[in-house]
Order: structure tokens, then C-alpha cells, then sequence
């Protein structure tokens, strides 16, 4: 399938689906049977269509999402807009409604028709749309080619590379391109500071070519800012918590109404967990342990206890001799977690952030790891990007990985991103995913 035809299959399908819903309403569902093409409903249905094709293209489907779930979550709001749209054309006119048989099958059609699409899209672009050359260093390409396979479904491949010196020689960089049928070049540090490569990648870039610095392609297509290649001035951005002052107050609203609401299955786990902890490993109910938070102050964290008593503070690693066997229940289904809800009520916790470090480790990563400070700018999380995007870390080289994904949170933040956070751990919760 071409790519053409991958983006033809969103409106066709549209089109599709509202025909098969206005056909079954018209000789199924209505009392009397009627010809939905010669009634006062079908120029509404008409509108109806052409406002959702609209909308789809719009918001950038299928080529926009990154994930099945923004692609369901794009596909909805494009049916919401069409919705929308033809409601006020219908309040203009004072005309009758779309039956709502319609509307509510092609509103639950919509998203997983979306999701089809884009993956039938994606399988395309793997092929040929996002075909990367790396112009730069061999142990950078190395690692980006190591991260996007590692992806359980890679945004992009590297097809080719060339060292700067290869690329600058004789218009080699331009040969590749042509050569290798690439769409998206990434320029390492070398390579930008070369005249000669990034005139033939300005070339390039008026044919359409997609050009990216490797911080931004990280960013872009990875979901992290690799800390190797900021410079302390690319740290200047706008941090919701700190700069928009809507968004601060809102998101303490929401913690303080999430935790309140959550306080009761809080109370009813904690009598079971107490009973499986003193039959599993006698001690205290719950843990408490100093951590960092915002502004590097010092506070104290909850959870229900799940490792024997012990002075060991060492990083927890997988399969850990420390962990209970209740603890392992406790840490697989996330519950070890809730009584962090009294941490969230008083605002030493947010629901989403960077997940507070210890005292000791922090002194230890603030000296080894670069910029490692800049994540106790805004409040803690209970979850956060790095969570959902990155395993559970267990040495300095994992606090590394996971500050990236943690400075991307911070350049992102918004109620939108801490949604989509909050959904993806849910998501990783229901099916037992965990530490």
C-alpha cells in the first residue's frame, strides 16, 4: 500500500461509517422505515460528514499520533468538533437533529477506526516516511539506533550515517539522501558545526526534507531531553508550575480533590495489608523515608511498608531479597503506593511529577549527573513521565535516563500532558506492570 492510499482510508472510512449508521437507523432502528436520501435528514447528513473528513484532517490524523492512544484520542476529537459544527449550523436554521442512533455509532466508531488507520499509516512510514540518516559521531548513532529498536513500535528508523567528514566531502550528504530514499535527517554536534554539511542540509530542507539536531529529534521522537547536548541556557524554558499561574492553581485544586475522593480506599486497605504484613513480616504498617522535593526541600514520604526492617538503604534492584512476599503483591498492584495520598493532600506530592529522590542519592546524582537539580523545581509526583516511559531505575546510570524523560515533563507540562500521564499509568496498573 502506498502512502497516499494509508491517508485515503481515514476519509473513505468516515464516509463509510456514516452511510452504514444512517442505513441501519433508516431500516432497523426508526419506528417507520424511511429513505434516508429523501428525507429532510439527509442534507444533515451530508454536513454532517464533511465537517467530520474536516476535522480528522485537521487535527492530524492519521499522520500526527505517536501512539495508538492519541490516535483514538484525536479520532474522538475530531467526531466532538464535527458534532459541534453541525450543532450550530442546526441552531441557525432551527432544523432537527442527526438522529442520535448516528451520532452514538459513529462517535464509538470513530477512535478504534482512528487507531486502525493510523497503524496501517505507521506500518507505511516505517518503510519509507521515516527513514533517518545520522550525520555525526558512530557512538551517537549507536545509541539512537539502540533506543528507537528498543521501542516496542520505533517512530523512526536509522537507514543510513555518515561521519561529518564523509557527509562534507563532495556533497556526500546529498548523494545519501538521494541514495537511501531518507526523509528525516539528524545532525550530531560535529556535524552542526560544519559549514559545509549544514549547507547541503538547508538544501535539502527546501525538498521537503525534514532536518533535526539530535537534542530535538531525542525530544521529538523519543519523549526525553538528552542531557549530553544541553547547554544550561537550552534549560531557560517556561515550566507550567513555576511560570503560568492557571496552571499552578489548577493542578493543586485537582490533587486536593483527587487525594480527598481516594482517602477511603486508603482506609479500607489498610486493615488487609496490616493483617498480610503481620503474617508475611512483622514491623510497622506503614514506610517512612526522607526524600527531596521542590526547591530541594526535605520531606517525608508514605507507603505501606512491602521490604523487611532493615538499616539497608541501598537502591532496590529486581528480585530484591529485601521485598516481602506481600510486598511484591503490594509493589506488582501499585497499593504500596496509596498512602502517599496524605502526602499529595498536603502538598509535599503532586499526582504527577518527578518522583522524589532520596536525601543521600540526591547528594550523590547532584554531583555526578549534570542539571540534576533542575527537576526540584516543581513539586513531586506520585507517577510521571519517566515512570510510564522508562523502567524502574536501580543505579546513577538509570537517574541519568530518567532525567531526561523528566526535563521533557518539565518543557511539556501542562493539564493535557499530566492527563495523558495519569491515563498511561492506570493503564500500566490494570494490567499488573510494575516494580
Amino acid at each position: 500500500m502506498s502512502h497516499r492510499s494509508a491517508r485515503l482510508l481515514l476519509p473513505l472510512g468516515t464516509i463509510a461509517l456514516v452511510a452504514i449508521f444512517t442505513f441501519a437507523h433508516a431500516t432497523q432502528i426508526a419506528a417507520n422505515s424511511y429513505n434516508p436520501l429523501g428525507t429532510f435528514r439527509s442534507p444533515w447528513t451530508v454536513v454532517f460528514t464533511i465537517l467530520l473528513v474536516m476535522s480528522g484532517y485537521a487535527v492530524g490524523l492519521p499522520d500526527l499520533p505517536r501512539s495508538r492512544m492519541s490516535a483514538a484520542g484525536l479520532g474522538l476529537v475530531s467526531f466532538a468538533l464535527a458534532v459541534v459544527g453541525v450543532s450550530v449550523f442546526q441552531s441557525v436554521v432551527g432544523s432537527t437533529l442527526l438522529p442520535r442512533a448516528v451520532m452514538l455509532g459513529v462517535g464509538l466508531t470513530i477512535p478504534p477506526w482512528s487507531v486502525l488507520v493510523w497503524h496501517t499509516q505507521s506500518d507505511v512510514a516505517q518503510r519509507s516516511a521515516r527513514r533517518v540518516t545520522f550525520v555525526g559521531r558512530n557512538e551517537d548513532r549507536v545509541t539512537l539506533s539502540t533506543e528507537l529498536n528498543l521501542h516496542p513500535d520505533p517512530p523512526a528508523l536509522v537507514t543510513s550515517y555518515l561521519s561529518a567528514r564523509e557527509a562534507a566531502k563532495d556533497d556526500g550528504l546529498l548523494r545519501e539522501v538521494v541514495e537511501q530514499d531518507t526523509s528525516v535527517i539528524v545532525l550530531g554536534l560535529d556535524a552542526q558545526d560544519d559549514p559545509r554539511v549544514v549547507s547541503q542540509a538547508a538544501s535539502l530542507h527546501q525538498t521537503g526534507v525534514q532536518i533535526r539536531t539530535l537534542s530535538l529529534f531525542t525530544e521529538e521522537y523519543l519523549g526525553k531531553l538528552p542531557v549530553a547536548d544541553l547547554e544550561r541556557v537550552a534549560l531557560l524554558f517556561d515550566v507550567g508550575e513555576l511560570h503560568r499561574l492557571r496552571y499552578q492553581r489548577s493542578k493543586r485544586v485537582a490533587d486536593i480533590v483527587v487525594s480527598l475522593l481516594a482517602m477511603p480506599v486508603l482506609l479500607v486497605v489498610a486493615a488487609p495489608v496490616w493483617l498480610m504484613n503481620l503474617v508475611s513480616s512483622r514491623g510497622p504498617l506503614f514506610y517512612r523515608q526522607e526524600r527531596i522535593g521542590k526547591a530541594g526541600e526535605p520531606f517525608t514520604i508514605y507507603k505501606f511498608r512491602s521490604m523487611t526492617v532493615s538499616d539497608d538503604t541501598s537502591w532496590t534492584v529486581e528480585g530484591d531479597d529485601r521485598i516481602t512476599p506481600v510486598g511484591r503483591f503490594l509493589r506488582r498492584s501499585h497499593l504500596d503506593e496509596l498512602p502517599q495520598l496524605l502526602n499529595i493532600f498536603r502538598g509535599d506530592l503532586s499526582l504527577v511529577g518527578p518522583r522524589p529522590e532520596q536525601t543521600t542519592y540526591v547528594e550523590e546524582l547532584r554531583e555526578k549527573i549534570p542539571f540534576y537539580d533542575v527537576r526540584h523545581l516543581v513539586r513531586p509526583g506520585l507517577t510521571g513521565w519517566a515512570q510510564v516511559r522508562y523502567a524502574y531505575g536501580s543505579d546513577t546510570h538509570d537517574a541519568l535516563e530518567k532525567l531526561q524523560y523528566d526535563l521533557y515533563y518539565l518543557r511539556r507540562q501542562s493539564i493535557a500532558t499530566d492527563l495523558m500521564i495519569v491515563v498511561r499509568t492506570l493503564r500500566a496498573v490494570l494490567r499488573g506492570t510494575g516494580r
